[in-house]
């Protein structure tokens, strides 16, 4: 489920809000790694996990991060991929980000990341797939740019 506009902006802020104490929120750096060879890398924080998994083409390793975190309420999960300069050189085969111990409630792919007062610039909504865990491109559909993944869910967590 795909959702847009203001309603995934508020989500997103409330989510990036409520992640505030330094057990609740990890950034990380990796390295993607070009060969067109199938890559996983992933984090997590307690007992949920996001699981990045690509395949690129092209250049040398970039730099990327992985931010995870959740809130305080223990009721939502974020994840984001992300290369911190900007456009990916490389051209991307494949993706899939994965939330373990999530459902997605908001998920977005950008082909380029903000640097200096510029915007993100979002894949079309027919190049990748939202499921109720994943987010994968979509065959035959996708450009093969990406330089950034943002997945927010919703944890199984239960009130006692």
């Amino acid at each position: 489920m795909q959702l847009f506009g203001k309603m995934s902006l508020l989500l997103l802020g409330l989510s990036v809000s409520l992640c505030v104490s330094a057990e609740q929120t990890k950034v990380v750096e990796f390295n993607v790694k070009p060969g067109g060879v199938v890559h996983t890398f992933s984090e997590r924080i307690s007992e949920y996990e996001c699981i990045f998994t690509y395949a690129s083409q092209g250049g040398t390793n970039e730099q990327w991060l992985m931010s995870v975190g959740l809130s305080e309420d223990d009721q939502m999960f974020s994840c984001s991929v992300w290369r911190p300069q900007g456009k990916s050189y490389l051209f991307f085969t494949q993706f899939k980000a994965e939330l373990k111990g999530a459902k997605i409630e908001y998920a977005n792919a950008f082909s380029e990341t903000a640097v200096t007062g510029q915007r993100d610039v979002p894949l079309k909504p027919d190049e990748f797939t939202v499921g109720e865990s994943t987010v994968t491109q979509r065959d035959g559909k996708f450009s093969a740019q990406l330089s950034k993944l943002t997945v927010i869910g919703r944890t199984r967590h239960d009130e006692l």
